[in-house]
């Protein structure tokens, strides 16, 4: 008797849970679609190079899905496993690194850069925060006619430095914004005058060996990268393999490589302090001002900036095959990331959409 009443009260808190979780699951449901209809607008090719797309909330997954191929030759899928290069997301590395060993008081980002680099034109006038925030001045090498007769050489950090240091600078430092790679090659190459470490070197040490981040690598086209994305191009309305780059012209503008899980645990260390301390983070997510006093929407390496009067954190990223785009809700606790292995399919719009409806389902109901 007493059996067949366990039995029975067991039923009826079985039907109870499935009563209260249902909705859950079907609110999730609802997400994930109109999260895949929104992708599929963007990359609408299952046979061709596609995305992988990831939704965290509170620090854990909530959405992850893969979209297209990873090598059209040998008709491989994505997964959302694969590695991809990602361009300008490099410089949120970068940019930590720096105040990484400002927190070790090894440099201050107000230092001028001739400080480290004595024969650099201006260099006294140009500081590391200048560098920092685009608001150098100096010359992006990514828009010198030159560029071409580099770009497939093995450039040390010094030769890419003496690449664009003659150059006009294009304002005086702190003038204006103009977002600028080369900043960042300069930036890189100071990590290694004050760390005495390759720039690769000192991002595996103290950045992907500590945070566990096993699938991130400074980038190569030689070496075995398992899981690799394939990179293309499209061309008259065909798909092409990649224009060959030599990964040190980038460098530290846009040099590395990683997965939607790595970022995840990237996106995770910084909003909990692992790598930085409060201070030195305040600095990567401030606003700052010209030498007028007008404030600008950009950090140390990212974007300060609003979607929908919603306060976010966000930075993309492009390299010959390959686009990324990164965006952290910091009031919602929410981290958007898409990653693609075709430069004809910008993950930019996409992922702030994907911000903006994530937000409104989750924190407001839908």
């Amino acid at each position: 008797m007493k059996s067949k009443q366990t039995r029975i009260l067991w039923g009826f808190l079985s039907i109870l849970i499935c009563c209260l979780l249902l909705p859950a699951a079907v609110k999730a449901q609802k997400l994930s679609d109109q999260i895949n209809r929104l992708i599929s607008k963007v990359i609408s090719d299952p046979k061709g190079p596609g995305g992988v797309f990831m939704v965290a909330r509170k620090g854990e997954v909530i959405y992850q899905k893969a979209f297209g191929k990873a090598n059209l030759e040998l008709g491989v899928n994505l997964s959302t496993e694969n590695v991809f290069q990602l361009g300008s997301m490099t410089k949120q590395f970068t940019a930590v690194s720096v105040l990484l060993l400002e927190q070790e008081g090894k440099l201050k980002v107000s230092d001028p850069i001739s400080k480290y680099i004595p024969d650099y034109p201006a260099g006294n006038e140009i500081t590391i925060h200048h560098l920092l925030t685009h608001t150098s001045g100096i010359k992006d090498f990514t828009k010198m006619k030159s560029l071409a007769s580099i770009a497939q050489k093995e450039m040390t950090p010094k030769m890419m430095v003496d690449f664009f240091k003659d150059e006009p600078v294009d304002f005086a430092a702190g003038e204006r914004f103009e977002y600028n790679n080369s900043g960042y090659v300069i930036l890189g190459y100071l990590i290694e005058i004050v760390s005495g470490e390759k720039y690769a070197n000192f991002i595996q040490r103290h950045i992907f060996d500590r945070l566990g981040m096993d699938h991130s690598y400074y980038a190569s086209d030689k070496k075995v990268v398992y899981n690799r994305a394939y990179g293309y191009q499209k061309r008259e309305n065909t798909y092409v393999n990649k224009t060959a780059i030599n990964f040190s012209v980038p460098f530290a503008s846009g040099a590395l490589m990683s997965t939607l899980t790595d970022l995840l645990k990237w996106q995770n260390a910084l909003s909990h302090h692992k790598l930085l301390n409060a201070e030195e983070t305040k600095k990567a997510f401030s606003r700052y001002k010209l030498n007028n006093g007008e404030l600008f929407n950009y950090g140390y390496g990212w974007h300060i900036k609003e979607l929908d009067s919603l306060p976010v954190i966000a930075h993309g990223g492009s390299i010959f095959g390959f686009k990324s785009m990164g965006v952290y809700v910091p009031g919602a606790d929410i981290y958007v990331i898409g990653l693609t292995n075709c430069d004809c399919n910008s993950p930019t719009l996409l992922i702030e959409n994907i911000a903006k409806l994530v937000v409104k389902h989750l924190t407001k109901g839908d």
